[in-house]
Order: C-alpha cells, then structure tokens, then sequence
C-alpha cells in the first residue's frame, strides 16, 4: 500500500473526502453513504475528511453513529471555523475563539470520539487575527481534544503566520487540473514548511470523471455546482471541448478518467494527498484504483498543457464565495 504522512500520521496515499454524503451535491442517501463508508474502511482508505459546515453537522453524525466501532481504523480531520449562523440559519463564518471551541465541543458530541486526529480552521474569518484563532486551536490540542491543526483555502502569508503561532500538520485546498491556485505559492511553502498540502476536489467537482456532461440537466436544484461559473453553459461548453482529448489520454494510459486525475495530483510532489470525494461505493473503489497508476514525467507535462488556468474557461467560484477566502489567485 503507496502511504504519505500527514502530519505524526501515515495514511494511504487517497484520502476520502465525505461532504457530498450530507452536503452540497443534491440530495443524500443515507443508506448508499453508509455502505460507502464501510468499504471505504474494507479496501484501505484510513484518511476521512468532514467538516461542521458538511449538513450543518450531519456529515460529522454520520461518520460518528456508522463508524462508530471502527474509529481505530482511520485518520478522522474535520472543520471548524463556518457554521450555521444562530440567528438566520444561514452558513456564517466566523473564527472567534468562543465559537471555535463550542464547535470542537459540538463536533466531538457528534463523532463519537474523544479527540479529532487533525483540526482544520475551514476559513479564514478576516475579522479575526489568524494567531488568536489557530491560538484558541492550540489550547485545544493542549487539552487533548485536538491532536494537529490545520488551515483551508489560505495564501501562503497567512499560513506562514498560523505555522509561528503553532505548528501545523496540513493545509487543505482544492486542486486540481482544472484549479492550479496552490501552484502560485502555498505548494511551496508547504514543502519548505514540511506541512502536508491535502488536495480537495481533484476530480474537478465531477468535470474530470466524465459522468456529468450537462450541468443543466443533471444538476439538481441546491446543487452547490449550479452557482459555480464554470458549470454555466458558455463555460462548460468551452471546458467540455478539453475532455475528448483528456479522454483520449485515460484511454492511452489504461485508467479511467477520474483515475487519471487523481494519478496527475499524486505525480505532481509527494507532499500532497487528494481526497476525492463521493457518496457511491462504486467511485469510492474507482477512485482508490488511481494508486495503482503511475505517469511518466511526458504524460504529467502533457495533461499540464491541456487543462490548466490559461485554457479553463470561467473562475472556479462565483463573486460572493471568492471573497471569503484568502488563496492566491492568478
């Protein structure tokens, strides 16, 4: 089995990202994310990622009531940092200590565990200094609530900030062929910083599997991709005419396209973990089979031409999303 550390952690070189079984992407089903989760355990995934926000804490339940007799058996990291807003029920970000550790307090209730293996701040709150809430993180650790921390979707400054505060194990943001935003900065500084980057969406949010072909269509309404630039027809027209010749590539390789995908984030440094996400147990064993597909540095350099910042038509989030995070962009 290929490993990677995270952190004091060695886990398989995919993690499983698990917010699309509460969250985000049309309606759960309970039932096939519980099969999923099991199997996940069964073929060798030990790296699961939640978060608060995922459900408004249902992603955190499920984990907690159906892995509950497996807790041993995986790295568990979750998200603080964005949660319902107490008052209009709506996501609210919000890095305030108190509000930091009523989460942890909340999250731990709802995993049935009594320590999260790595705690990430899910985003910056920018009314908040980044050293008084990795602070507050801290004395989580302190406590033994906590092992390691974390940051998402923030510039290489601010991580370095966070880091001189307290240590940290790893940085999550999404990557992918299609967003090469860690490639700006925070990639390097992880390296230089021996923290972990942990690579979210590396599927493209379903672009680089090849099963969604008309947003329109397929996407339900409450779909998160429906608000997404790229996702809209004058973009996903342009972007889909980059997939034959990337399907083409997969056909040349021998994988799947989504194994292609996830192959290209593991080839790009050895300091990364992607962690596809999915609620079906067919793609959580399609995804893991990427481990086994090794691309030579002409294929790399090859589906870094194709897919890349200059040939993606569209930005990956829409106005009112990008100004809540802090990741360099190009």
């Amino acid at each position: 089995m290929q490993t990677r550390n995270v952190g004091p952690f060695e886990v398989h070189a995919i993690g499983l990202g698990c917010m699309s079984m509460s969250h985000a992407y049309g309606t759960p089903d309970v039932a096939e994310a519980e099969v999923a989760l099991h199997r996940a355990l069964d073929i060798g995934y030990n790296f699961l990622d939640t978060a608060a926000l995922y459900g408004f804490g249902k992603n955190e339940e499920l984990l907690g009531r159906v892995l509950k007799d497996r807790r041993k058996e995986y790295v568990l990291a979750s998200k603080c940092g964005i949660f319902k807003d107490p008052d209009g029920g709506k996501r609210k970000i919000d890095g305030r200590p108190a509000v930091i550790r009523q989460t942890c307090e909340d999250a731990l209730k709802r995993l049935n565990t009594d320590v999260i293996d790595l705690y990430y701040l899910h985003r910056w709150d920018r009314n908040v200094p980044i050293e008084e809430s990795i602070g507050e993180m801290s004395r989580l650790v302190e406590e033994g609530k906590v092992q390691t921390l974390g940051l998402s979707e923030v510039s290489a400054d601010t991580l370095r900030k966070a880091h001189a505060t307290h240590p940290l194990t790893a940085l999550q943001t999404e990557y992918s062929l299609w967003s090469r935003n860690a490639e700006i900065a925070v990639l390097d500084a992880c390296k230089e910083l021996g923290i972990t980057f942990v690579a979210f969406s590396p599927l493209a949010r379903g672009f680089l599997t090849g099963k969604l072909t008309d947003p329109d269509s397929q996407l339900e309404d409450g779909d998160l991709r429906k608000n997404m630039p790229r996702f809209h027809k004058e973009n996903w027209d342009k972007n889909m005419k980059l997939f034959a010749e990337y399907k083409k590539m997969a056909d040349d390789v021998g994988c799947t396209p989504a194994q292609l995908a996830i192959a290209w984030t593991l080839a790009k440094a050895p300091h990364i973990v992607p962690i596809p996400g999915t609620r079906h147990t067919a793609y959580v064993e399609e995804n893991f089979g990427a481990i086994d597909v090794v691309l030579d540095a002409a294929t790399v350099a090859k589906l870094d031409d194709l897919i890349n910042q200059d040939t993606v038509a569209g930005p990956r989030y829409p106005a009112g999303v990008q100004v809540e995070i802090d990741t360099e962009e190009f």
